[in-house]
């Protein structure tokens, strides 16, 4: 028998994902499970995909220790394997897979993406789920896009968005760019509003650059950005460049039931 299964709940906060979370824990204790803020094994998301960004975040320092199981309980949870109904089968596959070495969790790694971002007044480091976006908040963004150290293009628009491929399902879809599985490692340039006319040009389509290649991104004049990392929003007017590469790490889901990863893509956006 392994060690008692260490978990941490995060719920969105509503009240169906408040009582999913109490129906959780009272079934796991019955199977002695180890509710541990600190250090879990598992973290369960109750909610959207929202909720799994935040519990994502705020499991970043530990990534590599932790995997993630997601609970539906919004309209679209596309990091979800789980419904609101089925939480007594889920806690009996974990203890299943505690009691017999036969029956393991399948654990499927996702790539991220991993943003450095220079500004005169320092440099930060950042990991992303989802995407990262670059807009201009008071006007058209104009950015120098470098590919491994190379001028590819001056771009100028609304903005500039970076996907895994778990995110390119996300805001990436709605900008035209392609669905990636997520198996393949590698981060998709997708222009938001490009200008594209007799004086100024950018590529207009989807980029995917694999794991071994980097994009940097040099703002071209003074302007006051809005530079996001999934859920998070940070203001700049000092940003001199952003580098981007698919990240060395990589975020775990415990799959305790197969659930391939183009069933998610239909569910999610072709059925009724």
């Amino acid at each position: 028998m392994r060690p008692p299964l260490r978990y941490y709940v995060l719920d969105r906060g509503d009240q169906l994902s408040v009582d999913l979370a109490e129906q959780f824990h009272t079934l796991a204790a019955q199977h002695h499970f180890v509710m541990d803020a600190e250090s879990p094994n598992i973290v369960i998301s109750i909610g959207g995909d929202g909720t799994m960004l935040h519990a994502f975040h705020t499991f970043i320092d530990r990534i590599s220790d932790i995997a993630f199981v997601g609970v539906h309980t919004g309209h679209l949870g596309f990091y979800s394997d789980w419904k609101a109904d089925e939480l007594p089968e889920l806690v009996e596959l974990m203890s299943n897979s505690l009691l017999s070495e036969d029956i393991p969790p399948r654990i499927v790694k996702y790539p991220l993406l991993e943003l450095t971002i220079h500004k005169k007044s320092g440099t930060t480091s950042h990991i992303a789920l989802n995407e990262f976006t670059l807009k201009g908040v008071d006007g058209t963004l104009v950015a120098q896009i470098d590919i491994n150290d190379q001028l590819f293009e001056m771009f100028r628009g609304d903005g500039i968005c970076i996907s895994t491929p778990s995110g390119s399902t996300a805001y990436n879809k709605s900008l035209g760019g392609a669905m990636v599985h997520p198996t393949i490692e590698a981060l998709q340039i997708a222009e938001i509003a490009s200008i594209n006319n007799r004086i100024y040009r950018t590529m207009g389509s989807p980029l995917l650059l694999p794991k071994h290649h980097h994009s940097d991104i040099y703002s071209r004049k003074d302007q006051r950005l809005l530079l996001t990392v999934d859920h998070k929003n940070f203001t700049i007017d000092d940003l001199i460049s952003v580098s981007c590469q698919v990240s060395k790490q990589k975020i775990s889901f415990a799959r305790y039931r197969p659930y391939p990863f183009w069933n998610r893509v239909r569910s999610a956006f072709l059925e009724e």
